[in-house]
């Protein structure tokens, strides 16, 4: 197998600890993400003058000379497959995607063919570069399986490190659109005394906690005040259906981006997604809440009401700001056709 060799000194008052140093310091045009690099450490591939290095927490001082050995790309181990995909852009380095509903990102062992990975391979062929050091689709986020809408795809190293640290550092644009259960609303008492919740101008609700795996349900993410990973959600109600109103139409953007972040944060605030079978609980409209019709649509949505309707980023090759619209899928339509009709 072939190799390329990445040779690169350290600088001035580098970090402490060596794996930080080698991110802060390797060169942009190795296109070599922290992640990468942390496995070519444990591999043996990095040498502090002409030292194999493993330890990520070694001490390294400025002018140190680093050797990185990284292996050229083999082929994935993953199948590609002709699945129809619904493609919004797509160039030498990137491609966005339109996901629907029922398709998972990643091959997992529930999931091992049908998944997007799978349809990309099959789509992109001979045009992938070396993605983390296998010919594959770089994911740098994902979606849930039932949720739909737009995700943005790596096709080469250089755009895989470029989008990876634009999530890192929260720059990336995320809006969508979910129905919910009743109406946030500032004025609000009972809203007022969730934790975490509160509301900025605009009566736009921002909920503040950490997200974590669930103690005794792994499927499930909990809400934390103590540990975990920092999770910022934003919403804004954009319509309201019923008479009183039962159901918002929101718009949430993201802050961070965690596992089933806007799910879990709507249904701490007492404001589930329609459809959810994780965090929806088993939340039932009043009796004549909506006409027979749409409160029997509401109850038999087979999913959650969530799609990812926008997404802005700099491109990480040419540098250009972009921004990507995807409409409502077809089965949330209708479904706000329905429950629209109740409105005076």
């Amino acid at each position: 197998m072939s190799h390329r060799r990445i040779t690169f000194t350290i600088a001035d008052t580098p970090p402490p600890r060596l794996d930080k140093a080698l991110a802060r310091d390797v060169p942009e045009d190795a296109n070599l993400s922290r992640t990468r690099l942390g496995r070519l450490l444990e591999q043996g591939a990095v040498q502090v003058d002409g030292t194999v290095v493993t330890d990520p927490r070694a001490r390294i001082e400025g002018g140190q000379e680093i050797t990185v050995e990284v292996e050229e790309a083999e082929d994935s181990h993953i199948l590609a497959e002709s699945i129809p995909l619904d493609v919004v852009f797509e160039d030498a380095d990137l491609i966005v995607i339109n996901k629907p509903a029922g398709m998972v990102v990643h091959p997992a062992p529930g999931s091992p063919s049908g998944t997007l990975v799978n349809a990309l391979l099959g789509h992109c062929g001979d045009d992938l570069s070396g993605v983390g050091g296998m010919k594959r689709p770089g994911i740098v986020h994902r979606i849930d399986k039932d949720t739909t809408g737009l995700l943005v795809v790596a096709k080469s190293d250089a755009a895989h490190h470029g989008l990876a640290k634009q999530f890192e550092k929260h720059t990336v644009e995320r809006y969508y659109q979910a129905l919910v259960y009743g109406v946030p609303d500032a004025n609000d008492p009972r809203l007022r005394g969730v934790r975490g919740a509160s509301f900025e101008p605009g009566n736009i609700l921002k909920l503040t906690t950490q997200l974590a795996r669930h103690r005794t349900d792994r499927q499930r993410q909990a809400v934390l005040f103590q540990g975990g990973r920092h999770a910022v959600t934003r919403a804004r109600t954009i319509d309201r259906f019923g008479a009183p109103a039962v159901l918002a139409l929101m718009e949430c953007w993201l802050e961070t981006g965690r596992t089933h972040q806007i799910r879990v944060h709507m249904a701490h605030a007492g404001h589930s997604l329609v459809g959810d079978p994780t965090y929806g609980g088993k939340r039932k409209l009043a009796k004549n809440a909506l006409p027979d019709l749409a409160a029997q649509a509401v109850k038999d949505f087979p999913r959650q009401a969530l799609h990812a309707a926008v997404l802005g980023f700099e491109h990480p090759v040419s540098g250009t700001r972009v921004r990507f619209e995807a409409p409502l899928p077809d089965d949330m339509t209708e479904l706000l056709r329905l429950v629209a009709l109740t409105q005076p």
